[in-house]
């Protein structure tokens, strides 16, 4: 089982990347959602998401229990989790122990037995935020994808739509 991490900046080319990735694997790919649409751009770029990516995804929305679907959903084809910035944040949000949570998901990977490939972003390479919310969650962040890229088998950075492999 393949455990693949791509992260970037924003429009980096990320989710592109990690369709291609989850597609070279067998099976129909599923799709596990992080967001919610809760707003009409958020409804319009989850749209333009599902127009790229076409009818063949087995699709999931899960905005919090991330274990939980990705456990369900093993046995058949690999699932691409877009994204876990937006899983933290969600997590952040319901005032849950997002640490534990981060821990429990790099603890589960090894019992999986179909590929998973996660979009995370990389949120650590501007200025640092102006207020304690944003620099919490720039915090929290970092501290997930390094725990996540230490649990993956690969890891690869994309910018301007090019990837590079980590590890």
């Amino acid at each position: 089982m393949a455990v693949i991490l791509i992260t970037g900046g924003a429009r980096s080319g990320k989710s592109k990347r990690a369709e291609t990735r989850t597609r070279a694997f067998p099976g129909r790919p599923v799709y596990v959602a992080t967001a919610e649409a809760l707003d009409v751009e958020m409804d319009a770029r989850i749209a333009r998401h599902r127009a790229r990516r076409g009818t063949d995804w087995i699709e999931r929305e899960v905005p919090l229990d991330l274990v939980d679907a990705l456990t369900a959903t093993d046995g058949g084809g690999a699932r691409l989790v877009d994204c876990l910035t937006l899983w933290l944040s969600n997590l952040m949000h319901a005032e849950r122990d997002w640490e534990r949570e981060v821990t429990a998901l790099a603890a589960a990977l090894p019992r999986l037995t179909s590929p998973v490939v996660f979009v995370t972003n990389e949120v650590g390479l501007g200025i640092v935020p102006d207020n304690a919310l944003a620099r919490s969650f720039r915090d929290a962040a970092g501290l997930m994808n390094q725990t996540l890229a230490a649990a993956a088998d690969e890891v690869e950075f994309v910018v301007a739509g090019l990837p590079m492999k980590l590890k």
